[in-house]
């Protein structure tokens, strides 16, 4: 096991340099900051110092080895447009995203897993059949658009929810949570419904199919030859086993939430780290951007790094590193 998480950080470190690499390369090829960030009746001594000031007068490799060494010692850099550290303005918006995307993995796990459970049982009956079948649009539906949706139907139409923004929270140890407070959750159920339902027809749909797999397994059929409760079958023999590769989606999807939050957070205007990217986009700041991806891609990492142990833990079967020869 030892042996193992060692070659996985050793290889996480490889990925995070390629990431830094391509992205710090391909981000500050694009546009220019100084066109936003100067007035245009400013002299050009004045726009000369700006750019002296951010650092873009030295050579894209130069810009980078001072990037690397920076992040080494945990200095990702400074917004352009805020003159902040861009680690910071990120940890700021950290709550709110990890606190959306909480909630939208257990919207997934308390309905995906049920619901797939049902509809691999009973996949010859019309309550299957309806099941896999309303599953589809939880794949066909754009995420933007069940977002507008949602927002047209409970928020203009009948008024039962805010249509954006995070709420009133509560700190705990200096950080806000929103789910404490009763308008925090007004203001959460909607987007996390919205983020959540792509992933419940994905993890149903796994669900089903390993219920549909396992119950054709020789260990079922014997114990349902022995007289076994069908209750334990499923819970004993079916669930447990196809817990594991539905636990290692969830893994992966959480890591995607994370990642990909920004449509979401941008359409319910929710003050996450997506909304943050989005809006370091449109302003062209670098530094927030790339530390962004940097920040996410390390979030990857240690998500797939638990994600491969649980996996051993769940099935001792599964070996983490081959036999010697």
């Amino acid at each position: 096991m030892a042996l193992f998480i060692l070659r996985r950080l050793l290889q996480s470190l490889f990925v995070l340099l390629a990431v830094s690499v391509v992205v710090f390369c391909a981000v500050y090829a694009v546009g220019d900051p100084i066109e936003l960030l100067v007035s245009p009746e400013a002299s050009p001594a004045d726009r000369q110092a700006m750019i002296i000031r951010l650092g873009l007068d030295l050579p894209l490799w130069q810009q980078y080895t001072h990037f690397l060494w920076n992040a080494l010692h945990g200095d990702l850099g400074n917004s352009f447009v805020q003159g902040v550290p861009a680690l910071d303005m990120i940890l700021q918006r950290m709550p709110a995203t990890f606190e959306l995307v909480a909630v939208a993995i257990a919207m997934t796990c308390l309905f995906g897993i049920p619901l797939g459970l049902v509809a691999g049982l009973y996949r010859d009956t019309p309550l299957g059949r309806t099941i896999m079948g309303t599953s589809v649009l939880g794949f066909s539906l754009p995420n933007f658009w069940q977002g507008m949706m949602l927002i047209l139907m409970f928020a203009v139409w009948l008024g039962w929810l805010p249509a954006s923004g995070r709420g009133d929270t509560v700190s705990v140890f200096g950080v806000p949570f929103s789910f404490l407070t009763r308008d925090g959750w007004a203001h959460m159920i909607m987007p996390a419904i919205n983020l959540a339902l792509a992933n419940v027809a994905l993890v149903l749909r796994m669900t089903a199919s390993g219920v549909a797999e396992a119950q054709s397994q020789e260990y079922v059929k014997f114990a349902r030859a022995k007289g076994v409760r069908p209750g334990r079958i499923v819970s004993r023999h079916i669930l447990s086993n196809i817990l594991i590769p539905v636990v290692t989606v969830i893994g992966m999807e959480m890591g995607h939430l994370i990642a990909y939050s920004t449509i979401t957070e941008t359409v319910f205007a929710w003050p996450g780290m997506g909304k943050l990217l989005i809006d370091s986009v449109y302003q062209l700041d670098r530094p927030v951007v790339v530390a962004y991806v940097m920040f996410v891609t390390l979030l990857f990492v240690v998500i797939n790094l638990i994600v491969d142990i649980l996996y051993a833990v769940l099935d001792p079967r599964v070996r983490l590193l081959a036999p010697a020869n």
